[in-house]
């Protein structure tokens, strides 16, 4: 089984309703799932980070309640998505001081009850 906490690649998140999310951290959580969307670091505390609860399934795809993770794909097939994860990818490589340092994330997600 492919696990979904040691891809480096970016992923993607489809919504029930169809909404795609990429998520710029992801972490394991005892009711599910934390994911971080991107640029959640400059929303109002924690408004950028959400637990979705229910049971992980799958090898990649991935399933958890509905939803379904993948690897964003070419630029060919996603290509709006692409470029969101292009644009989220230039802003944090621009603007290094500015994103929390792994260590400082790690920490939300555990007072978040994530596992590392």
């Amino acid at each position: 089984m492919a696990d979904l906490f040691s891809v480096t690649a970016p992923l993607v998140m489809r919504a029930p309703h169809g909404e795609e999310i990429l998520l710029a951290e992801l972490y394991p959580h005892p009711k599910g799932l934390l994911y971080f969307e991107p640029y959640w670091h400059l929303l109002e505390p924690h408004e950028g980070i959400h637990l979705l609860k229910g049971w992980l399934e799958g090898e990649g795809p991935w399933k958890i309640s509905g939803h379904v993770i993948k690897v964003l794909a070419c630029h060919g097939s996603d290509a709006c998505l692409a470029k969101e994860f292009d644009e989220w990818r230039t802003y944090r490589l621009s603007n290094p001081g500015e994103y929390p340092p792994q260590p400082m994330i790690d920490a939300i997600a555990l007072k978040m009850g994530a596992r590392l």
